[in-house]
């Protein structure tokens, strides 16, 4: 009986949080794991910048205010210049910020393959 309660006190406030302090905790998770991330910048139907080795992804919060989100994302990643989903010789790791209305983006896992 008391393993019951145990796990009912475990359980119930994961399943009573909000869905954004879940997503908060996922993050937290992720930030610990790491992802092999790409971020691609569309315009006019066309890749204009590629991003890779991406860990993670944030939403920027109102200085004062946590719990207020800004209109945008940013991150660390490398610039794939010549977009070959591998880091060359002459890119680097950089700061990117993109709007979240203005920005058409993809984001996803690097998928393995590599265009030479």
């Amino acid at each position: 009986m008391r393993l019951v309660f145990m796990i009912a006190a475990l359980v119930v406030p994961v399943v009573g949080c909000t869905q954004e302090l879940q997503n908060k905790v996922s993050r937290s998770i992720q930030n610990w794991t790491g992802t092999d991330g790409v971020l691609d910048v569309i315009s006019d139907g066309k890749v204009m910048y590629r991003f890779i080795k991406i860990d993670k992804i944030s939403t920027a919060t109102a200085t004062g205010d946590r719990e207020t989100s800004r209109p945008y994302r940013y991150g660390y990643g490398v610039l794939d210049l010549n977009q070959n989903f591998l880091q060359d010789e002459n890119e680097r790791k950089i700061y990117f910020e993109f709007s979240d209305f203005s920005t058409s983006y993809v984001f996803y896992e690097n998928p393995g393959i590599a265009v030479r």
